[in-house]
């Protein structure tokens, strides 16, 4: 049988910001009626969390929900929590106009911590990271190529981006925190 491996192997980068890999993760994407009812039972069952506001991430005990667009959102979950996570948005869903699918080994997702965490990003992101809150999210592009970026409750960031191109996004980001390199936003 395979073994599973992310994208990276878990790869870290240590800088004046710290860039990494985070393995494995489970997401699951969601598409439908954010507003209903059905779809806010659904979530709160396969996550713990809220469906999240326009531009924001909301955390439960069982996992995270990403606001990607008026009718999308990430549903991040542990990576052997898919299979169920995926099963009890269908179960809540039944009936309803939806579309559920795992899009875990398509992803890639990586971490950006330290005091000067926003200040990597800033570089290679065309967001104003001044701003940010927990919770807030951004769905946008690093460099070259889409990624979606969010503030945890910890106070670190969270990137995920196509798993096609991570070795491209950890490079461009341990590059951008490369000490010395600090431009002090």
């Amino acid at each position: 049988m395979s073994n599973l491996v992310s994208a990276l192997n878990g790869v870290k980068a240590k800088g004046f910001a710290e860039v990494s890999e985070l393995g494995l993760s489970g997401m699951i994407t969601l598409r439908g009626d954010l507003q209903s009812k059905e779809m806010a039972k659904a979530i709160k069952d396969a996550t713990g969390a809220k469906v999240p506001a326009t531009r924001k991430v909301s955390f439960g005990d069982k996992g995270s929900v990403a606001w990607m667009s008026p009718d999308e959102l990430l549903v991040l979950v542990g990576y052997a929590a898919t299979g169920e996570a995926k099963a009890a948005l269908q179960a809540a869903l039944a009936g309803q106009h939806f579309l559920a699918e795992v899009v875990s080994d398509a992803r890639a997702h990586f971490r950006i911590s330290g005091d000067a965490a926003h200040e990597a990003l800033s570089k290679v992101m065309p967001v104003d990271f001044s701003t940010f809150e927990a919770g807030d999210f951004r769905r946008s592009r690093l460099s070259q190529v889409a990624a979606a970026v969010w503030k945890t409750e910890s106070g670190d960031y969270e990137l995920v981006c196509f798993r096609s191109v991570a070795q491209y996004v950890f490079d461009v980001l341990r590059t951008a925190s490369t000490k010395g390199s600090e431009v002090a936003v």
